[in-house]
């Protein structure tokens, strides 16, 4: 194992209690490596690597070796969590760019061309652009910062006890001077000829892995017609098909192509997270009321519009497999602050 990150602990969680008093250590913490001992991993080897906010590589030999005798390298990776500067992450601690803070993409390089697969834990305050250095590792965990049980958390995901389900409440930028983006753009923030950069982000809005597969099936929508002061319900069936126990977290998406305004080609309309034994499956079954759908019109009022609504499901918001719409029928309606701001979900395991 080689790592570079401090405790997962966060910015927040200081070794010293908040009084500023000098005496005791504060909460205590498990790092990585202590939290993977404690799963019974065998680990053959650890070093540091290096410093996270210098650009010293005279770590880097001592980090290869240890990895001699391992199957795998476990690489943290990511902040030293800090105030006013004194750290890469945190209140005052801004970048000029999105790369991993000192030489640690290079330390993954290095370690990559061990021939070893190279499992990187990230400990975060920000999303770092990986796309240089993430085609040559095994797998990637984005833990930002977990706080005090951060390592025994990652740990169980590491050693295969838990499933992760977790999902990416941001984008993970390809490039590290990538603009910081939204997946709330609108067709023409997307790629397109007119520019020779491409926005697309390395790992969507929602986006997350697990040690078992899911598949959609089964879209339906109760009515083709809604009222601009309606709802509808959007069902769909959602399977396990992998061969461990799992949770999805099923995404629903809305899209309005035509609208006076423009306006994001999707945006999240509703999730609920759906625990199935392998091969099993469930009814999904969301209530969008037309509220839903409002958005900003051009006379600064909040409005909900007649038009068609795109509908889109899946496991991120790049994995979309279902598809549907629904029309909003009737007149142009104003919506105040009493407007509808939820998305009810049921679930409804089947049988069979």
């Amino acid at each position: 194992m080689s790592g570079l990150c401090e405790s997962p602990r966060g910015g927040y969680g200081g070794q010293r209690p908040f009084d500023g008093s000098s005496g005791g250590a504060g909460v205590a913490v498990a790092t990585l490596l202590e939290a993977l001992r404690a799963e019974g991993v065998n680990v053959t080897g650890h070093a540091p690597g290096g410093d996270v906010r210098t650009p010293d590589e005279s770590g880097f030999a001592a980090a290869v070796s240890s990895t001699r005798s391992a199957d795998l390298i476990v690489a943290a990776v990511g902040d030293q969590a800090g105030l006013f500067g004194h750290g890469t992450s945190g209140e005052g601690c801004d970048a000029t760019e999105l790369k991993l803070p000192g030489a640690q993409e290079a330390l993954l390089h290095a370690l990559a061309d061990t021939g070893l697969p190279v499992v990187a834990v990230l400990v975060t305050g920000r999303p770092y652009a990986l796309g240089g250095v993430v085609s040559r590792l095994a797998a990637v965990v984005q833990a930002f910062f977990p706080g005090e049980e951060g390592g025994g958390a990652i740990a169980g995901v590491l050693s295969g006890r838990v499933t992760p389900s977790g999902r990416l409440p941001v984008e993970i930028p390809r490039d590290a001077g990538a603009q910081p983006s939204t997946y709330l753009r609108t067709r023409n923030a997307a790629r397109h000829s007119g520019s020779s950069v491409d926005p697309t982000p390395l790992f969507a809005f929602g986006h997350g892995l697990s040690y078992t597969a899911f598949e959609y099936s089964g879209l339906a929508l109760s009515a083709s017609e809604v009222a601009t002061d309606g709802a509808v319900e959007i069902s769909c069936t959602v399977r396990n098909a992998g061969p461990v126990a799992g949770t999805e977290v099923v995404q629903l998406y809305l899209g309005d192509a035509v609208a006076s305004v423009a306006r994001p080609v999707k945006w999240l309309a509703g999730f609920t997270r759906v625990p199935l034994a392998a091969g099993e499956a469930a009814r999904v079954t969301f209530g969008v009321h037309a509220d839903r759908t409002s958005f900003t019109g051009q006379d600064l009022t909040r409005i909900v519009e007649p038009g068609t609504i795109t509908v889109t499901v899946g496991g991120s918001s790049d994995d979309l497999p279902l598809t549907g719409s629904f029309t909003l029928t009737g007149p142009l309606r104003t919506v105040g602050i009493d407007r509808v701001f939820d998305t009810p979900v049921s679930v409804k395991k089947l049988t069979g």
